[in-house]
């Protein structure tokens, strides 16, 4: 069964409503021309979806596209990264070196024999920079060793309190033949807590 096409009805509201100024809803005016604009659009009235609407509504491209933007934000992310290690980098070679001088042009050919003085401050700065480095390595490490000792230490002492909590709960729970808790040992836990409190 065929449906019939969406019938106009600005034009019928328009023929119907003659009575009036000027007949009709113009479209897009008010909040009723847009309603009506949204209706057309949608396929009528009717509630449900003509498929020429259906497909224009699902072809139609929003821009997003929540891929594409997580991509650009991790894309600005690193170049914003890469901008400020070059600058620290830029930094950081404008305070080892000092500025460079010319050498005199009058020398003519000697001078382009002779050893620039900027070349040994090169090297010089990369000689120290190569000490610098391996001071911090040796620090790194060094602070490295101290934080896994006091990581160790920290479990050892935690596994040590663990077993003992356990045995006690264990002697807490203790049970005789009749079902009764064993009193020996729970005297013996308030004993210890209100010396240890007394201590403090």
């Amino acid at each position: 069964m065929k449906r019939p096409p969406p019938r106009n009805d600005a034009a019928a509201a328009g023929s119907s409503g003659s009575g009036g100024g000027g007949g009709g809803f113009k479209m897009g005016k008010g909040k009723r021309g847009g309603k009506r604009r949204n209706e057309q659009r949608l396929g009528g009235i009717g509630g449900a979806l003509s498929l020429a609407a259906f497909a224009n509504a699902k072809s139609r491209n929003t821009g997003y596209n929540p891929a594409l933007i997580k991509k650009q934000k991790e894309f600005y992310k690193n170049a914003k990264l890469i901008s400020k290690y070059k600058k620290s980098r830029k930094q950081q070679d404008q305070s080892n070196c000092p500025p460079s001088f010319r050498i005199r042009e009058e020398a003519g050919d000697d001078a382009k024999d002779a050893p620039r003085p900027h070349d040994k401050m090169k090297k010089r700065t990369s000689q120290s920079l190569n000490v610098e480095y391996e001071k911090k390595r040796v620090e790194d490490e060094k602070a490295k060793k101290e934080h896994d000792a006091i990581i160790q230490a920290k479990k050892e002492e935690r596994e040590k309190s663990e077993a003992k909590r356990k045995e006690l709960r264990e002697k807490l729970f203790r049970r005789t033949r009749s079902g009764q808790p064993v009193m020996k040992y729970r005297i013996e836990h308030l004993l210890e807590t209100a010396i240890g409190s007394s201590n403090k």
